[in-house]
């Protein structure tokens, strides 16, 4: 049976037996959708690959302490920049 490893929000990995919905940074401790474009380029000039973090859901990014990108989850984003103020 395939598996995945993904973060809980302990921020401890786990194994699952789906996959993540959402990939993250561990450095920059922020998330967003699997297709971000900024993401994308990253992993493209041949960063970001080995700090990549996986989620299950938002909820679970959030609860490890993790924000959303602002480029490809901008509602998110704006939601919790207005909540830190």
């Amino acid at each position: 049976m395939k598996s995945w490893t993904l973060l809980g929000a302990d921020g401890r990995p786990y194994s699952s037996p789906v996959p993540g919905t959402l990939g993250g940074h561990r450095k920059t401790r922020l998330y967003g959708r699997l297709d971000c474009p900024s993401a994308l380029r990253a992993i493209a000039r041949g960063g970001y690959v080995k700090d990549r973090v996986f989620f299950l859901d938002e909820a679970t990014a959030r609860a490890a302490g993790y924000r959303p990108c602002a480029r490809c989850m901008g509602a998110s984003y704006r939601a919790w920049k207005a909540h830190r103020k």
